[in-house]
Parts: C-alpha cells; structure tokens; sequence
C-alpha cells in the first residue's frame, strides 16, 4: 500500500475539483491514514471511505464521528466487491447492490450524468488483473456499473498508463486491453507523480516500484476513467460483451499476424468479403486497426451467419471466472 504525501494530497484536490458547485459524493477506497481523505474533506466533499485494512479504521471512524455527516466509513475492499462466493459476505468483502444502498445512490440509465465519482490508488500488486476486472464489469454492466456510468479517478502505474493510452501499430504495446479501455473509457491523465512522493509500509522502508522492462515507469498518473455514452450502439450489449472481449483477447494472441489468418482460424471462409465490406485492408495485421474497427468487426460477424458465439463459449466461461 502507498500512503500519498500531504503536497500531493492538494494536488489531487485540484483535480478532482470541478466547478464552483456543491461537491458530489465520492467514494474513497484503501484511504489508508486519511491523508488524502482530509483533504477532500477540506475541500468540501462528501466521502465514503471504503477501507479493508483494519489498522487504519479506528481514526477513520473516529474521524467520521467528529464531523456531521460529512464522512461515512465503511470496512471493505474495492476489490473484493460483488465476489462469485455463495452465502452472505464476510468483511472486508462487499455487495455492490449494499454499498450503494448505503451510499443513497440510485441507479440511473446508462446516458445520464455520471451518478458517481470513485477515487483510490490502485495496488501495485496484481494491477493488471485489477484494470481487466473493471473493464469486464464495464462491458458486462456489472457491480458498480449497474448503477450507470461511474467515474474512475485512479492512480496507476505509468507503464500501465502507457499501455492504456497506446497507439496502433506497435505490437509492444498496443493491446486488447488498449483496445478495449479506449473503446469503453475517455481516459484524461490529471496528473503524473514521480514515486518519490508516496511513502510505504514495507519493512525495509523501500519502495516497492514494480519492474516494467521496455516501458516508462518513473510516476503514477491519477487518470480519469470515465465510461464512454455511446458504448452500447449498434449491436454490442451487455448480454453479448463477454464475446466481444475475448475476440478482442483472441485477436491478440499473434498481434503481428494478418487479421485475416484470424478470421479464418475461426473458420470464416468470408473473411476477405467481410473485410472489403468494412475496408479495412486485406493484409491489415492486428495491431494496426483502430478500436473502433473491432467493434465494426465484431458488430458485422453478430449480424452475419458465419459467427457462432459459441466458439468462444469455454474461454468466456474461464476468463469470468477468473477474474472474479
């Protein structure tokens, strides 16, 4: 866990600020110490402070009950919201549908206004699988975003950020998580923060920065995440989202090969008709189309009767269950 020093604390009131306006509601996750949370507080926000760790919830608690309604402390895990286990949840798992009872937060349709607006530092530890969680929910409508479209204000690594906010055409970097974060987000960089500002818990007093190979990682950029209104045109829904995603992962298996050598893995002997109809180039390799290409794609193979869904059936199945 990073503990954020008290000159980024205002840093990240700034950003989050909007307007001169009463503050909405946000909703806080591992506020650890309260650094940040006091900060928002200042600032004129009303917090839910989600915490799991128990150390810290004594003085948040007691922060809570020295202010009049201002700051509601919860003891759960962002992370472990809404888990596949079957029986009633035990802290610090949590329900959605419960938090946002607590919270008095309503559901709204999909092109509202945004109901409500989430802020955090993601742990460094299993961060990917934490981004593809959330995509996965996004896509489905699931967890918090049964509740409309959500704001994600986060802190991640700056290699992830990188690997969020990739062009097409270099097969490094440019991903199905790339594909599928820009299909589904406005992503808007607020702030990069070198890791020098972040203290740290670990024993030896380091900082625990993770290795990133050829990308850049010497900041965590605070990112607005925030879901796209137009998601669910044409003919991606919810009901067929799993699909779509695990086209994307597939597509990304090879992502130097021709689109083509894919399709035709999936046995559609169509696949050049297909194409032209799209005009996207024949010999176009998979980390050369745009995201808003893959969901043509995918909106032209659900309206043709060459596409079984079926074929991905298992790997939806797994992929759900995995990241749950």
């Amino acid at each position: 866990r990073f503990i954020a020093c008290p000159q980024l604390a205002r840093t990240v009131r700034r950003c989050l600020q909007s307007g001169a306006g009463p503050r909405p509601l946000l909703l806080e996750f591992a506020p650890g110490p309260g650094i940040l949370t006091q900060t928002l507080l200042d600032a004129g926000f009303r917090v839910v402070a989600l915490e799991s760790n128990s150390d810290f919830l004594t003085d948040l608690q007691s922060l809570e009950n020295s202010l009049d309604g201002q700051l509601k402390v919860i003891h759960g895990d962002f992370f472990r919201l809404d888990p596949m286990a079957k029986g009633a949840l035990k802290p610090p798992a949590v329900s959605s549908d419960k938090l946002f009872e607590t919270m008095g937060v309503a559901a709204v349709p999909w092109r509202a206004d945004v109901p409500l607006k989430i802020f955090g530092i993601i742990p460094q530890q299993l961060e990917r699988k934490r981004l593809w969680r959330l995509l996965f929910s996004l896509y489905e409508c699931s967890s918090i975003y049964r509740y409309g479209r959500v704001e994600l204000n986060l802190f991640i690594s700056e290699k992830e950020y990188t690997v969020l906010t990739a062009k097409p055409g270099n097969s490094k970097i440019y991903q199905a998580l790339t594909v599928l974060a820009q299909l589904g987000y406005d992503i808007e960089l607020l702030h990069k923060e070198p890791w020098s500002s972040f203290a740290t818990n670990l024993k030896n007093g380091g900082l625990a920065i993770p290795k990133a190979g050829q990308l850049p990682n010497d900041h965590l950029c605070l990112v607005r995440l925030t879901p796209q209104q137009n998601l669910f045109t044409g003919g991606l829904k919810p009901s067929n989202a799993s699909t779509f995603i695990f086209m994307v992962k597939q597509s990304f298996a090879k992502p130097k090969s021709r689109l083509t050598d894919r399709l035709n893995s999936w046995s559609l002997d169509s696949s050049d008709t297909l194409l032209k109809a799209l005009e996207i180039p024949q010999n176009a390799s998979v980390c050369n189309l745009y995201p808003e290409d893959y969901k043509r794609l995918f909106e032209a193979l659900q309206n043709s009767d060459m596409f079984a869904e079926s074929f991905f059936h298992d790997e939806v199945l797994t992929g759900t269950r995995t990241m749950n």
